[in-house]
């Protein structure tokens, strides 16, 4: 599969990552790799690499304490969520952190008045990427060429409430446009299609 140009993707410099709010993610599979299951009539089927994912991303809240998550999905070789961060501080979070419960990587959860974006997706790639490895290993899943996901991911800052519900509405309709997602190595000109 001939490999698309990349979008540079950068941080607004201005903009304080730490800032309450709300942030809509998509994390990308090196070389867009489909290792998450299958999208049929419009509907998104994961398999167990695609749930292990989900089960991450469920986690975040017991990591970071100031996390809150919102409408999220998981594609063939893509993941988008929204995610809040520092709205409410809580120090209770979870101490059972992660989906197996089960080994020092998954750190205890995190304190902190304010928590990062940059922060919060660096853990839940590193969790991914160390539990797919144990799935190729154990489980016998596709393997990945190199590293599970592309190098960074892409946010937007979500301004308003109108943008939020519209967001929330494309994560819910992604499945159904699947056909038409640049991310689909179907998609005409992705060097498959």
């Amino acid at each position: 599969m001939e490999e698309r140009p990349r979008r540079k993707l950068t941080r607004l410099a201005s903009f304080d990552y730490r800032s309450p709010g709300a942030y809509f993610v998509t994390l990308v599979t090196h070389k867009r790799v489909c290792l998450f299951g299958e999208v049929d009539e419009g509907r998104m089927i994961i398999n167990a690499a695609g749930q292990m994912v989900e089960d991450w991303w469920l986690s975040l809240t017991g990591k970071f304490a100031g996390a809150s998550l919102d409408a999220f999905i998981v594609m063939p070789n893509h993941f988008h969520g929204l995610l809040v961060l520092n709205a409410g501080f809580s120090v209770g979070a979870d101490p059972c952190v992660g989906p197996e419960k089960s080994g020092a990587h998954t750190g205890a959860p995190l304190r902190r008045k304010s928590t990062s974006l940059p922060e919060v997706m660096r853990w839940f790639k590193t969790m991914t990427t160390n539990a797919h490895i144990r799935g190729v290993r154990d489980e016998g899943w596709p393997r990945f060429e190199g590293r599970l996901w592309q190098r960074s991911y892409h946010d937007r800052i979500v301004r308003n409430e109108t943008e939020l519900n519209r967001l929330r509405e494309y994560v819910a309709n992604n499945p159904l446009r699947w056909h038409l997602d640049q991310e689909n190595p179907a998609y005409p000109g992705t060097g498959d299609g």
